[in-house]
């Protein structure tokens, strides 16, 4: 891999099975800061508030995008928490499949109904482990680059122009024709030069670029 690409998951997923009669739901979802995975650990915490546990894991760039140095590669935040599970058999063991995986910008958070039996911490480990992998291989693995968000401003009368020198750089936008145009990019790192430089050529400097 180059460009500092990376691996991650393809989209979000849950997986289900169970064990001695205890329901396990493993769920992931990629995510690109530490505020969108603990924003995803609440939810699942929300939503599943009947479960035992809800065990999180996750492996996400530390800081902004912005504040990151192009092809340095960002620092990765590692956390899990065992959620009242015994020490080191759940936790633990959910975020070893990521690191053994080697993918990152993702978040899993592993629910579990307890069913009546005990499955010690070996089971429990192994249960927990299995809950993200079928996670991982539901939601699938792709190759990604590190990307960052532009905001790009521009008049009406210039919009067109603007818009076209965005589809044919080939990246994901949001429009918003509020008064002035408002483009919302999401740009691969190593292409936000490229564009800011064709945006700023193509509108004679006319065009706002807030990164």
């Amino acid at each position: 891999m180059s460009d500092g690409a990376y691996l991650t998951v393809t989209e979000p997923a849950t997986a289900t099975f169970e064990i001695r009669g205890s329901e396990f739901l493993g769920h992931v979802v990629p995510v690109d800061t530490v505020d969108e995975a603990e924003a995803f650990v609440e939810r699942v915490r929300g939503e599943y508030d009947d479960a035992t546990h809800n065990v999180p894991a996750y492996r996400v760039p530390a800081g902004a995008a912005s504040e990151r140095t192009p092809g340095s590669g960002p620092m990765i935040r590692e956390y899990s928490s065992d959620d009242g599970e015994p020490s080191g058999s759940a936790g633990k063991p959910a975020l070893n499949v990521l690191q053994q995986r080697d993918i990152r910008n993702v978040v899993a958070v592993v629910t579990r109904y307890y069913g009546g039996t005990n499955l010690g911490v070996g089971g429990l480990a192994r249960a927990y482990s299995r809950a993200v992998k079928e996670g991982i291989d539901e939601a699938g693995v792709v190759e990604e680059r590190p990307h960052r968000r532009l905001l790009v401003e521009t008049a009406y009368d210039d919009s067109g122009t603007v818009r076209g020198v965005i589809e044919s750089s080939g990246v994901s936008f949001d429009a918003d024709y509020d008064g002035r145009v408002r483009f919302d990019l999401r740009v691969p790192v190593a292409e936000t030069e490229e564009l800011v430089e064709r945006l700023n050529s193509a509108t004679s400097g006319r065009v706002e670029i807030d990164r």
